[in-house]
């Protein structure tokens, strides 16, 4: 595999690439890890750059859920980095977690595809939400994931333990939402990824092809998410 590459970085915000001839890219955001003490590792890696594809890997040392400072910008400066090398004509942001929380915060500013969100939190801060307080605590209460308008947005929950976080997600047109009832917050990432599922996500995302990403997700034990009449 390409070494990895740093293409931008203002703390706690650091971006480093893996080249590829394609012109689709991946950015991909890393959740906050295992060792506090330690900046996360890139996700996705294999995933990200299967059909030669270029892939950007933001991480977070400060676990801000991508409210830092400097959050916007040391994304456009690393695709601008990248687009004066080469042509990028499709981009898709995946992450778990804090990952994918910030890969939706991505999609309000960048000029994204699509976007799939493995286990996004809705309300991280919320009073009654004891997970990852450790970072939380100094975040708003108030901070809710953005649903931009534009890219296809892709939402993936486990219903073990993340139900209350899903349900608080509004429904928009053009995001599906997949709920998975035998699987955690911390599980469904894994799973997709012991079943080989996550290149052919991110292959059917990019393509707006949502018969297939659909189906993909079903086969895995995906629901689509029913809303109250």
């Amino acid at each position: 595999m390409p070494p990895f590459e740093t293409l931008s970085q203002r703390p706690p915000y650091l971006v480093q690439a893996i080249a590829g001839g394609s012109d689709d890219l991946v950015i991909a955001f890393a959740s906050v890890g295992h060792d506090a003490t330690r900046l996360p590792s890139p996700e996705f890696v294999r995933s990200a750059t299967a059909r030669d594809r270029p892939a950007l890997f933001v991480m977070d040392a400060a676990r801000s859920w991508a409210t830092a400072s400097g959050f916007d910008a040391v994304l456009a400066q690393a695709l601008a980095t990248l687009q004066a090398r080469q042509k990028i004509t499709r981009i898709l942001a995946i992450g778990s977690s804090m990952g994918a929380f910030a890969a939706l915060r991505a999609a309000q500013t960048l000029p994204l595809t699509a976007v799939l969100a493995i286990s996004p939190q809705y309300h991280p801060a919320a009073p009654w939400e004891p997970r990852w307080r450790e970072w939380t605590h100094t975040l708003p209460q108030t901070l809710t994931a953005p649903l931009p308008q534009g890219p296809a947005l892709c939402l993936l929950h486990g219903l073990q333990d993340d139900a209350a976080q899903a349900r608080l997600f509004p429904p928009q047109k053009g995001c599906d939402h997949l709920l998975f009832a035998d699987q955690s917050h911390a599980t469904l990432g894994p799973h997709l990824k012991a079943r080989g599922l996550i290149e052919g996500l991110i292959d059917a995302a990019l393509a707006q092809d949502r018969r297939r990403l659909l189906r993909i997700l079903q086969g895995a034990g995906g629901q689509r998410r029913q809303l109250p009449r």
